[in-house]
């Protein structure tokens, strides 16, 4: 049962890593030109659509990763 937790514990920090290493490296670079005034704003808007569907698909790893932990612990 330990190696369960440990393993959705190990992955959950992967993700966390991971994740923060694309923000950085990927999405905080982002800029946009030529929409004058609205530049900064824009930019912004699709970094959090870009960092929401990051959390969203890192949810949905960690529920099947934590799905599979269970049907094996079920079939013990």
């Amino acid at each position: 049962m330990k190696s369960g937790l440990f393993t959705f514990l190990f992955a959950m920090w992967g993700l966390i890593i991971v994740g923060g290493g694309i923000v950085v490296t990927i999405l905080g670079p982002i800029s946009i030109s030529g929409f004058g005034e609205l530049n900064w704003f824009i930019a912004s808007v699709i970094k959090a659509i870009i960092a929401i569907v990051l959390v969203v698909i890192w949810i949905l790893i960690l529920s099947k990763i934590k799905n599979w932990i269970f049907k094996k612990e079920i079939k013990l």
